[in-house]
């Protein structure tokens, strides 16, 4: 109940609720787009109402994303003021940058697309999903390459008067590895959770016999994109595991409870520990079952290379920061990875499994009637991964340069943040009841509901439905 415990709670709750719409928008946005973009190619009266359909549930979507994000920003000053102290002048210019540029194309050219059809040429009115589209996920870059330095600084100094992070290569801070890979893997699990989404959706109305060719042609579109999508963030991760390994080694190792440095090192199947995260009870792993190696080759693409343990990396991470606890809480980094995992495995297996189904009677497969659950999927895996990529850092806010206990605002109290939490909670738990309502209400109305509403510009197609 101290505040730096509460302040993180509620951060990382409006975190992890912000980032359960932030997948979809960046993925479901090229999802309308290509749908608006196939209606233009062909007239086909089938992609526009696709277009319209998908674009009501993106826009939901969309707007509270945008409400619950304001909301974070406003955090760095109220609960982690020495942390802006200290990076403002670093992590400030790509926020900026992704509110001036990013965030303002989004948002301008979405507002074209919504209430400027039949008021702009037919081409600019698609363009403007396009840009839309794009202005989304750059949004996302930006962002991912401020978290980017904080698990990999790059481009600054120290100042040793203002005790501050001061920016002198902006080059190094949007070419750092970290945050590009950062995008890589999140860009992939957007367009995963926007596939996934319209493959369950799609499901659902295939089942009850409603708009068939309409959702035959989504649910085709969503497997082969969710296909792709998932083998891309399954390749992302490995790649920013072995980044991980060699800038953050002792959250690589913490994801694995990997104790004792070893040369193979092996991948653990199952390890139980305390619910500190600082003690290993028992452990059951790969070379009992003859295939040692693996941890080595996540790490280094070969299976022989040494891997640190964690024992290891606290004492030299003790030499070098001084006395203090440097092991994050495994028990959360070791869990969340195999979420994460196991469930991006299982969504590969069953986009592939899908695109098979795909040359059958697929619509009219008992299967079908559980295809609407792999909705929930890649939202488990994106907060799975999320924790753990903030949370295998600890005790870091900045790798290396600034502690958590140091970057909370001095003056808070635990009264100011029992109410601000539960006050956030019952907020975002309301809009969470609001989100779900109108998801559930236009996703089951289907396409008619969504044209009905397009009357003043699509007379003729809404005539033809009636």
């Amino acid at each position: 109940m101290d505040p730096i415990t509460l302040s993180r709670w509620q951060f990382g709750l409006t975190t992890v609720y912000h980032f359960l719409f932030v997948p979809l928008t960046l993925g479901l946005s090229w999802f309308v787009a290509f749908f608006a973009t196939r209606y233009y190619q062909t007239k086909d009266e089938a992609f526009y109402k696709l277009s319209k359909f998908w674009g009501k549930l993106f826009l939901i979507n969309f707007a509270i994303g945008v409400v619950t994000g304001i909301v974070q920003e406003f955090q760095f000053g109220m609960n982690w003021s020495e942390y802006s102290r200290f990076v403002g002048d670093i992590f400030g210019a790509p926020l900026a940058v992704e509110a001036l540029m990013a965030f303002f194309l989004e948002s301008t050219f979405l507002g074209i697309w919504i209430f400027g059809e039949g008021k702009v040429p037919e081409k600019v009115h698609l363009a403007s999903i396009w840009l839309a589209a794009i202005g989304s996920n750059l949004s996302a870059l930006w962002i991912l390459l401020a978290n980017g330095w904080m698990q990999h600084p790059v481009g600054f100094v120290l100042n040793e008067v203002t005790g501050r992070a001061e920016l002198v290569d902006f080059f190094a801070l949007i070419t750092n590895p970290k945050g590009w890979l950062f995008f890589w893997h999140t860009i992939a699990a957007g367009l995963a959770t926007a596939s996934f989404f319209v493959i369950g959706i799609s499901a659902y109305h295939l089942i009850r016999k409603q708009n068939v060719d309409l959702f035959k042609r989504s649910f085709q579109a969503g497997t082969i994109v969710g296909l792709v999508a998932s083998a891309l963030v399954f390749f992302g991760g490995h790649t920013n595991g072995q980044y991980m390994f060699e800038t953050q080694p002792m959250k690589f190792s913490a994801i694995e409870a990997h104790w004792e440095t070893s040369a193979p090192a092996d991948f653990s199947i199952l390890t139980i520990g305390d619910l500190s995260g600082k003690r290993e009870v028992w452990s059951f792993r790969t070379s009992q079952l003859g295939i040692p190696g693996v941890l080595s080759f996540l790490a280094c693409n070969n299976f022989d290379c040494e891997v640190k343990g964690v024992d290891a990396i606290q004492a030299e991470y003790e030499a070098t920061y001084g006395p203090g606890d440097y092991v994050p809480l495994m028990v959360v980094t070791y869990w969340t990875f195999r979420f994460m995992m196991t469930i991006g495995f299982v969504m590969m297996a069953l986009a592939f499994f899908f695109l098979l189904a795909l040359r059958g009677n697929y619509e009219n497969a008992k299967w079908m009637k559980f295809v609407p659950w792999v909705i929930a999927l890649p939202y488990i895996a994106n907060a799975s991964g999320w924790i753990l990529s903030e949370m295998g850092r600890q005790p870091w806010i900045v790798q290396g340069l600034l502690k958590v206990q140091d970057a909370v605002s001095p003056n808070l109290t635990t009264v100011d943040l029992l109410i601000s939490l539960i006050g956030y909670t019952v907020v975002y738990g309301s809009l969470a009841g609001a989100m779900v309502y109108l998801m559930k209400k236009y996703a089951i109305a289907g396409p008619d509901a969504a044209m009905h509403e397009s009357v003043d510009v699509a007379p003729a197609l809404v005539g033809a439905d009636d």
